[in-house]
């Protein structure tokens, strides 16, 4: 069972490789809000996401002679992955959807990794790894369910601690983008530590509500595989068999928002703190917006992750047009 100390080894481990992002706030937004929200500006780190953090923690544990690396994404993960095995010395083969974000596969080829594309509705990206793993004696390193991962991810929840600290926050509420869970998991593990009884909430899209559904229940639950969402970052079938335990004892529950949320939280997180974040990186911004005018939170302090910012300009354009953002 992972600890806190698993996550403090990681981040000695990494931090010379990592950004230490920042905790940003708008007066101005705060003022709309009734409220302070803090967000945690994980667009700022390396690749332009969080998953830079758990790629760099997996592939720094393994032995130098691990030179073949096998892992699935679509698109921050590939994106991390493939840096930190240039900066390692290693060949990364990326297995990414053919409807990613062509950015993402942009940049996963620019940090010379091998992509190959598969159809995610009617192809298995397991089965696919699975396979190419064997045929190439390599080591897959998954998106979220991989322990290394779930470490590195949690290293946020440390900064974050750290930053609470710092500029003297008393949060309310903590809300963090959910797929798989390797981010909420970690990110949780760690802030529960020296903050054990602030609540924690899972953020996900409408219709990929999977965790929140999964913590009700008390056993996973699956997303409906015709659902679809502008999210791509966190669209994943289920949570994982590992962040799902941490999970159950560590959130308060989930709460999930429209893909026309995620957007407006996009064009706010631009308005107000000229900060760039892509849809699913979006979702727990777009969860403590949904606040505004909830008297019990009038006062406090919130803190969401805006876990990326790797969006398309189409996207982020449909973004910037949007009526109705704070």
């Amino acid at each position: 069972m992972l600890s806190y100390t698993d996550i403090e080894q990681a981040y000695q481990r990494i931090r010379h490789m990592v950004v230490k992002t920042p905790l940003l706030t708008s007066d101005r937004l705060n003022d709309k809000l009734g409220f302070r929200l803090f967000i945690k500006a994980e667009p700022l780190q390396r690749i332009g996401a969080f998953k830079f953090r758990g790629a760099c923690n997996a592939l720094l544990s393994l032995p130098e002679d691990a030179k073949n690396i096998i892992a699935f994404s679509s698109g921050n993960h590939a994106q991390a992955v493939a840096l930190v095995s240039r900066l390692t010395g290693r060949h990364a083969t990326i297995i990414m959807p053919e409807d990613a974000p062509t950015a993402k596969i942009d940049a996963t080829r620019s940090y010379g990794a091998e992509v190959v594309l598969y159809d995610r509705y009617s192809e298995s990206r397991e089965a696919i790894g699975e396979a190419l793993t064997k045929e190439r004696g390599a080591i897959l390193v998954k998106p979220y369910d991989d322990e290394a991962v779930i470490c590195g991810q949690g290293t946020i929840g440390i900064e974050i601690a750290d930053q609470i600290a710092e500029q003297g926050i008393s949060p309310a509420a903590l809300y963090c983008c959910a797929g798989g869970g390797g981010l909420i998991a970690g990110l949780s593990l760690a802030v529960h530590e020296s903050h054990p009884a602030l609540s924690i909430y899972s953020a996900e899209p409408e219709n990929f509500d999977d965790i929140a559904r999964s913590l009700e229940a008390g056993t996973i639950c699956h997303n409906d595989p015709s659902s679809r969402s502008i999210c791509d970052a966190i669209i994943t079938p289920a949570p994982g068999n590992i962040t799902f335990p941490i999970m159950q004892r560590h959130l308060a529950g989930g709460v999930s928002v429209s893909d026309d949320d995620c957007l407006r939280a996009m064009q706010s997180c631009w308005r107000h703190l000229k900060l760039v974040v892509e849809p699913g990186g979006a979702v727990a911004v777009a969860s403590a917006l949904a606040l505004k005018g909830d008297e019990s939170f009038a006062g406090k302090d919130v803190i969401a992750v805006a876990s990326g910012g790797n969006v398309d300009d189409v996207m982020f354009e449909r973004a910037l047009q949007m009526k109705g953002a704070l």
